[in-house]
This record gives structure tokens, C-alpha cells and sequence, in this order.
């Protein structure tokens, strides 16, 4: 049998978790996976998979053939794309993931506009505050904020934000205004983190950091609340400047602390680097950093 065929059986089979489920995603008889496996085992002098009863595992063996197995595909996908002259119209399923407030304000109104300039290209896009593993969740593009450790993936610089802290004019008006870290001390203080008791916030330069540790009066772990409740003149809440791009310009809220701020974060588009360009991946990356170069609340 044909060794790409007998890939895509074991991708479906190793997927699905079984021989049925797998014969019903591919279109094919259940006797005809089975034997296509049975025949990619043989050829490979290697058991991939531990059939049971009641169901199918992958054996270690299995699962490492299992990873390979997509890269390979994906690489042929994309060289097939590539030498059919794909470029000119972007196709097919993209994966796009970034933090739910930034994919909320920047990102979505980006792939509204690619899905309408593209008819034929789907997005699936995953807006999560935790890092998305672009290879095991076979995403294709990521916004990453923060400075990236070194990796295989293939990243472009697109801006940067500020961690700033701010207040509600109602608040301020009613407090002293803070003119050193320290003095957080003697404020309300808004934490958008987990759930401990305590957090640490970091002022000042990289190589001379100031650490202030408070006890927050309002501890939640979404920034929309945090945001909600600054803007209610509670207190004081530190956040990614994007994040409150809209009340900072309509003067809900206030950046107190601002000559003790950190160094910006830059931001970067991440995607999987292969040997072969994606049209749609290259297409959607190409638009998406052209808006968020050209964003003011990202300089």
C-alpha cells in the first residue's frame, strides 16, 4: 500500500482512539484499517498501537511515530500548496491564538477582514490567557507578549506594551497621589492575578529593580473585572497598557507611577517554522502586522 496513505490511517486511528471511529472520520470500511495498519506495522518492523477489547492505545513507539507522522504530513500539504500555486488563493483551516483581551481589540477585527478578502480559508481562533503549545495544539500563528525564550519557532516583532499602574480620577482625587512605589503601601490596591494573599509588584530598571510586596484589597483573576473595579474608583491596579487603551482615552482611568515602570514588553507574532510557506499562514501574518504596526496603543 501507499506509505502516505498508510500515515493517514494511523494519524486517524491514533486521533480517533480506534479502528472504527477512524474507518468513519476516513470514509473507509473498519476491515480496511485494520489492515492498513496491520501493513504499516509490518513495514515498519514496530508495534504502534495495543488493541484491547474495549479500546485502542498508542504504544511509545506509537506516540513518537505519531508526531512525526503530522509534521511529515503537514510539510507535504504545504509543498503540495506551494507547487499547485496556492499562494495566490489562501485555502483551508487556520489556527490562530492569542490573550483574550488583545485577540478581543486587535486580533478579531484582523481576521474578520482576512475571512472576508478569502472565501475559502476557515479560522479557528483560541483567545486564552496561558501559553498555547503551537506544536501539540497545532496552532499556526501566536501573539506573544513578553520576551521569548529561544525556540524553533519562527517569531516577528510587531510592538510593544507597558505594565503600568492606574487609578480612576474619582479615586485619585480622594488620595494622595503615589510618587514612589513604596507608597502603594498606604493605597487600595487591585490585584488581576491568582489567588494569593500577597502579590509582588517589580518597578525600575532590569539590571537595578525596586519590589514592592502588597496585600491587595481586591484580588480577581480577570483583567475585565480588575478593570471594572479600577474603573469604579476602588483603587489601584497594575495591567498591560493595551488593556485599558480605550479608558486611558476616554479618562476613566489614570497611569499614576509612570517614570518607575519597567522596560515595555514586546509583542511578536510566533509561528512553526517548515520548509515550505503556508499562503494563508504567510497572507494572514503579512495583514495581521501590518495593523498592529500601524496601532497606536502598541508604540
Amino acid at each position: 500500500m501507499d506509505q502516505i496513505h498508510l500515515m493517514h490511517v494511523f494519524v486517524a486511528v491514533g486521533e480517533e482512539e480506534g479502528f472504527a471511529a477512524a474507518a468513519r472520520r476516513l470514509d473507509l470500511s473498519p476491515v480496511a484499517v485494520t489492515r492498513a495498519i496491520a501493513g504499516l506495522e509490518e513495514r515498519l518492523g514496530v508495534k504502534l498501537l495495543l488493541r484491547t477489547t474495549r479500546n485502542v492505545r498508542l504504544t511509545e513507539a506509537g506516540r513518537r511515530y505519531l508526531d512525526d507522522t503530522r509534521a511529515i504530513l503537514a510539510s507535504i500539504d504545504e509543498a503540495n500548496e506551494a507547487a499547485a500555486g496556492v499562494n495566490a488563493a489562501p485555502k483551508g483551516n487556520l489556527s490562530v491564538t492569542a490573550p483574550v483581551l488583545f485577540g478581543k481589540t486587535f486580533v478579531m477585527p484582523c481576521i474578520v477582514q482576512f475571512l472576508n478578502e478569502y472565501p475559502e480559508v476557515e479560522v479557528s481562533a483560541l483567545f486564552l490567557d496561558r501559553i498555547v503549545n503551537l506544536v501539540d495544539e497545532g496552532v499556526d500563528v501566536a501573539v506573544r507578549i513578553g520576551h521569548l525564550p529561544d525556540s524553533s519557532l519562527r517569531a516577528l516583532r510587531v510592538g510593544q506594551v507597558r505594565r503600568v499602574l492606574c487609578a480612576a480620577p474619582d479615586y485619585l482625587a480622594r488620595h494622595p497621589l503615589p510618587q514612589h512605589p513604596a507608597d502603594l503601601l498606604r493605597h487600595t490596591i487591585i490585584a488581576a492575578t491568582g489567588v494569593s494573599p500577597r502579590v509582588e509588584w517589580k518597578f525600575g530598571a532590569v539590571d537595578d529593580p525596586a519590589m514592592v510586596r502588597l496585600r491587595p484589597r481586591l484580588t480577581v483573576t480577570s483583567n475585565d473585572a480588575a478593570i471594572e473595579a479600577a474603573c469604579a474608583g476602588l483603587g489601584i491596579c497594575r495591567l498591560l497598557s493595551y488593556q485599558i487603551a480605550d479608558q486611558l482615552t476616554d479618562g476613566r482611568l489614570k497611569i499614576v507611577l509612570s517614570e518607575h515602570e519597567e522596560a515595555p514588553w514586546p509583542v511578536h507574532l510566533v509561528h512553526r517554522e517548515n520548509k515550505f510557506g503556508s499562503s494563508k499562514v504567510r497572507n494572514f501574518i503579512d495583514l495581521l502586522a501590518d495593523q498592529l504596526r500601524a496601532n497606536p496603543h502598541l508604540h
